[in-house]
């Protein structure tokens, strides 16, 4: 009776780890965005002719080394810059926004920038990428949750 007892548990233990050690990934980006990098690709709600805008602010904002993830978004007035901060930097934030802000405002002088270090910000901008990619949501009602988006942004500051 024992060893049958011993046998259960073990077969059990086996069954429940193996089910416990299934991968479910589903590949949105948005699961995993604030444990791994995504590096979602730039996007563009503006009806503005510079298409290569937001990759510039990708790349010049990715080359920053205490950043290691970016987000940019170009709306009709404002373009979003959520990034995420490595984590030996966390104390610096402040410092770091603000060095990022002005070299961004110095590179372009002409746009108007918002920008984030906030995982919360962050996290909606790679939710609305993905909306759109995946059809889910039009071009207006893309750009009303990028408004949200930026006002959540100024609530929080």
């Amino acid at each position: 009776m024992k060893k049958r007892w011993k046998y259960t548990l073990v077969v059990f233990s086996l069954l429940l780890l193996l089910v416990g050690c299934t991968n479910q990934n589903d590949n949105k980006d948005s699961s995993m965005a604030l444990i791994k990098t995504t590096q979602p690709t730039p996007m563009k709600l503006s009806n503005k002719n510079s298409d290569s805008l937001p990759a510039k602010v990708k790349k010049e904002v990715a080359n920053i080394k205490e950043i290691y993830d970016v987000a940019v978004i170009e709306g009709n007035k404002t373009i979003l810059v959520a990034y995420k901060v490595k984590h030996l930097y966390r104390f610096r934030m402040k410092s770091i926004e603000k060095r990022l802000t002005k070299r961004l405002k110095n590179e372009y002088p002409d746009e108007k920038f918002v920008v984030s270090s906030d995982y919360k910000i962050f996290l909606e901008a790679v939710r609305l990428r993905e909306a759109m990619d995946a059809g889910k949501i039009s071009k207006d009602q893309a750009r009303k949750r990028f408004n949200n988006i930026v006002k959540l942004k100024e609530e929080l500051t």
